[in-house]
């Protein structure tokens, strides 16, 4: 954020912040008047990878301080919000991936984890659904599964088709459907075409 803090300080307030509530799991809400705004020089790109200043953020541990501080608002955009700073990130695609699939039991009780880049776990649920995105020009599947308040992670193509070998038919609005299931909730990967 040009003219307003370095780095260091901005650390310190996440770290501050951070420090003040352990024990959330989401971001310290802050008044978007009173919180200064603007870009910090960072970007979450593609495969998770955290950049700042165009050069990658190698610490884990510093990354997840950064990420526990992320917030989606309502206008898309990423932020980083301490109760001191607020500024607008760049997020390629989804601030996370998931990185690992874990199965347990099988058909309507089978229930589906995600190990994230950031080694947080989320299950597929109500709360968290897995939902698939289509590119409109090569038709190729961008599935994610929401982590928390808005945040997603992409699923990646590995941990996908995992997801996609667990998959089976079922009939949605007169469609069939390809898709899993997750604590008693089917999620579906997509639409089956009809050979003809």
């Amino acid at each position: 954020m040009t003219g307003r803090s370095d780095p260091t300080d901005l650390l310190k307030q996440m770290g501050a912040a951070a420090a003040a509530d352990q024990s959330q799991s989401h971001p310290p809400q802050s008044d978007a008047e009173d919180a200064g705004c603007g870009d910090f020089d960072i970007r979450i790109g593609r495969d998770g990878t955290w950049f700042y200043h165009g050069s990658p953020i190698g610490r884990k541990p510093l990354v997840r301080l950064f990420a526990s501080v992320l917030r989606r608002e309502a206008d898309g955009g990423y932020y980083l919000v301490t109760p001191a700073e607020r500024g607008r990130i760049v997020v390629e695609d989804a601030p996370f991936t998931a990185v690992e699939l874990t199965v347990r039991g099988s058909g309507h009780d089978r229930t589906l984890s995600f190990r994230t880049n950031l080694d947080d776990e989320v299950t597929a649920d109500t709360d968290h659904p897995i939902r698939v995105a289509q590119n409109p020009d090569t038709a190729e599947p961008s599935p994610y599964i929401l982590v928390r308040d808005g945040l997603e992670a992409l699923i990646l193509r590995s941990v996908y088709y995992e997801l996609v070998a667990l998959g089976e038919q079922r009939e949605i609005a007169g469609e069939e459907q390809y898709g899993v299931w997750s604590k008693g909730r089917f999620f579906p990967l997509g639409r089956l075409e009809e050979e003809g």
